[in-house]
C-alpha cells in the first residue's frame, strides 16, 4: 500500500477565475440534465461515432431500449467535475471536459487541502503564505450529502446505496471515504459490487426494485462503467442494462452518461446549439467564455491546420480515465492515417485547441520521495445535481480537485499515474 501522490505546497492560482469556475458549476448542472432528456439530440449527435465505436455503439443501444420501453427517470443525480486550465496567453480559463460519470477523488482531494491548510498554519510565516488563502473544500460532505438526498428520495429505508467498482480498484480509499461519511453522518448503508457481480447476483422484482444480494438498491454510484475495459464479457453489459431498467436511481443514468461524451461536448461549442437547452442569455455568455475549440472531424480546413500545426490541438477519442489522448507529432500522423484510411472512422475522434498553462516548480510527493519539478495543473469544479421530476433538490458546486502534473507529461490522471492531488492558493 503506498500513500496517494500530493504537492507538497498548495499552487497559486487567480482568485477571478477561481469565483468563475465555481459560478459556472451550477449551469454546467443544469446544462447535463437539460441535454440528457433530449434524447433525438443525443442519438443523433453521436450517430456517426456509433458506427466506428463499439463501446458508444453498445451505451446508444441502452439508451435506445429505455426509450422503446418509455422508461422515464423521475429523480435524477448527478455527480459531475467540470476540468479547466488556466491559458497562460490569452489569461482565459478554458474549460479541457464536463466528467458526468465516475469523478474521482472528492474524498481524497479534500484531506490535501486541510493538509496544506495545516502546513500553512504551521509554517505560513516562514513561508510568507498564509493559511486562509487555500479554500475550504467539503467535496466529500456535499457528494455524500447529494447521495443521502437522493436515498430519501428514493423513499425505501431498508434500501442501500451501490458503489460500482472496477475488480481490481487501486483507488478504493477516496469510495470508502465517501461510504463511511455516508453511514456516519446519515445513517445510510453501502454496498460495494463489481458490474460481474451484479450480474451473478442482481435481479429486476415485478415493480422495477433493483435487488443485488438480497438488498434493495435505492442509488446506484458508478465508480466504474466508463471504461470499454469494464466490460470484458457480455456479463458486465446485461448488469449495465439491468440497472438501466430498474427504479433505482443511477449516478449517472445512461442519459447523463452519454451527455458527458467528448462528441456532444463539441456539438455544444457549435453555434446556436446551447441555445436549444440554456435560457438565460447571461448563462450562455458565461458558458461560451469558458469553450476552448472544438472542432470534428469533418472539418478539413482544421484538420488541414492540425496536420500543419499538430502542436497546437489534441485529439480526443470518446473515452474516460486518462491515458487516451493523442498529442504533438501523434496528432498529425493519426490525422494522415484516417485520411488515407477514407473510411468513417474519424467519427470516433474530435480536435480540441490545445491550452497551455504557466509552468512552475512545485514540490511533489510521491512513493514517499519529495522532489522537484517544472508542472502544470488542471482544475476540476465538482458540482451535484438532484431532482425529482420538476423540484430541484440540489443544484450546488461542491469543492474542486486541483491536480498538478509533470511540464512535460501529457496526460493528466492521478490514478493513471501521471498527475498528483494538490489545493490552491488564492492569489
Amino acid at each position: 500500500m503506498v500513500h496517494a501522490p500530493f504537492a507538497l505546497l498548495p499552487m497559486p492560482f487567480p482568485e477571478s477565475h477561481w469565483k468563475q469556475a465555481c459560478e459556472l458549476a451550477p449551469i454546467f448542472n443544469e446544462l447535463v440534465d437539460r441535454v440528457s432528456l433530449d434524447a433525438k439530440f443525443l442519438q443523433d449527435s453521436l450517430s456517426r461515432t456509433k458506427k466506428v465505436d463499439a463501446f458508444t455503439s453498445r451505451l446508444l443501444d441502452i439508451h435506445s431500449k429505455m426509450l422503446e420501453i418509455n422508461k422515464k427517470e423521475d429523480i435524477r443525480l448527478g455527480l459531475h467535475r467540470s476540468d479547466y486550465m488556466l491559458d497562460e496567453q490569452t489569461k482565459l480559463l478554458l474549460q479541457i471536459e464536463t466528467n458526468t460519470i465516475s469523478c474521482s477523488f472528492p474524498g481524497l482531494g479534500c484531506l490535501v487541502s486541510d493538509l496544506h491548510r495545516s502546513l500553512l498554519n504551521h509554517y505560513g510565516e516562514f513561508l510568507g503564505l498564509d493559511s486562509k488563502r487555500v479554500p475550504n473544500n467539503p467535496a466529500a460532505s456535499q457528494f455524500v450529502e447529494a447521495l443521502a438526498n437522493a436515498w430519501t428520495e428514493y423513499n425505501n429505508p431498508r434500501a442501500v446505496v451501490m458503489l460500482v467498482v472496477q475488480a481490481d480498484e487501486r483507488n478504493m480509499y477516496d469510495q470508502h471515504w465517501l461510504s463511511a461519511l455516508l453511514k456516519e453522518i446519515h445513517n445510510v448503508s453501502t454496498l460495494r459490487k463489481t458490474l460481474a457481480e451484479i450480474d451473478a447476483e442482481g435481479e429486476l422484482l415485478p415493480d422495477g426494485t433493483l435487488v443485488v444480494g438480497g438488498q434493495a438498491i435505492a442509488v446506484v454510484y458508478f465508480r466504474a462503467g466508463y471504461t470499454p475495459n469494464d466490460y470484458p464479457s457480455e456479463s458486465e453489459w446485461r448488469a449495465r442494462l439491468l440497472m438501466e431498467q430498474s427504479s433505482a436511481i443511477k449516478c449517472p443514468s445512461i442519459s447523463y452518461h452519454l451527455a458527458g461524451t467528448k462528441k456532444i461536448q463539441q456539438e455544444l461549442v457549435k453555434p446556436n446549439v446551447l441555445e436549444r437547452f440554456v435560457d438565460n442569455k447571461e448563462d450562455i455568455a458565461k458558458l461560451r467564455k469558458c469553450f476552448a475549440g472544438l472542432w470534428s472531424l469533418d472539418d478539413s480546413d482544421i484538420v488541414k491546420d492540425a496536420i500543419e500545426r499538430p502542436g497546437l490541438y489534441v485529439m480526443k477519442p470518446q473515452r474516460e480515465g486518462g491515458g487516451n489522448n493523442i498529442y504533438g507529432n501523434d496528432v498529425k500522423e493519426a490525422l494522415m492515417r484516417l485520411q488515407k484510411e477514407g473510411s468513417e472512422a474519424d467519427a470516433a475522434y474530435i480536435l480540441m485547441q490545445r491550452i497551455f498553462p504557466t509552468v512552475s516548480r512545485t514540490f511533489l510527493m510521491r512513493n514517499g520521495i519529495c522532489y522537484k519539478d517544472d508542472t502544470v495543473s488542471e482544475l476540476g469544479i465538482y458540482g451535484a445535481y438532484l431532482r425529482n421530476k420538476e423540484r430541484v433538490i440540489l443544484n450546488d458546486q461542491c469543492g474542486y480537485l486541483m491536480r498538478t502534473k509533470a511540464a512535460s507529461s501529457d496526460e493528466g490522471g492521478v490514478a493513471a499515474g501521471f498527475a498528483v492531488l494538490d489545493s490552491l492558493y488564492l492569489t
